[in-house]
């Protein structure tokens, strides 16, 4: 069994709510926040699968097509691999908040998809994100949870960026 990280996307990896940017649906809003790519690829030279799971209600708002969606990912995964990082799959919610589907985050259904696919065992696993409702998905999923950021959460552990959260994640386990 592989064993994998789950990271949020806005807030995690690219910047959100910023003096740049406020959201991202276009591939020009996508800006990475500080040592992201080599948080990443520290996480790749462990051994860690790494994958993108991420709410995009913007879609189903009528914000951005899922073909722009689909840029800005492109985008990200390049800006990424310049510090040498690989993101191995990316998967995300298109359904607008509040729609009561399965795969929206708290539910943990991406997460769940993700290690079926690519056979992860969840429990040597991490969801790392930026708000509860990412703690609260990789918790159902049972993974181990990390909160990026400042606030207090749920999570089992916080750090303030995701490259000392990587860090963390290749020295301690």
């Amino acid at each position: 069994m592989n064993k994998a990280v789950f990271l949020d996307r806005d807030g995690v990896i690219n910047e959100v709510l910023s003096s740049r940017v406020k959201f991202v649906n276009k591939p020009e809003q996508m800006y990475l926040l500080d040592r992201v790519g080599e948080g990443i690829k520290l996480l790749n030279d462990a051994g860690y699968l790494v994958f993108v799971v991420t709410n995009q209600g913007g879609v189903g708002l009528g914000y951005m097509k899922e073909n722009n969606l689909k840029k800005v990912h492109e985008k990200m995964k390049k800006e990424i691999a310049k510090s040498g990082g690989k993101i191995d799959d990316i998967i995300y919610c298109p359904h607008k908040p509040n729609a009561g589907c399965a795969c929206r985050k708290p539910e943990p259904e991406m997460l769940l998809t993700l290690a079926q696919k690519h056979q992860v065992s969840l429990h040597e696993s991490f969801m790392v994100g930026d708000r509860d409702v990412d703690i609260l998905a990789g918790k159902q999923a049972g993974t181990k949870t990390i909160l990026i950021g400042n606030e207090e959460g749920l999570a089992d552990i916080r750090f303030p960026t995701l490259y000392d959260a990587a860090s963390w994640i290749t020295t301690e386990q």
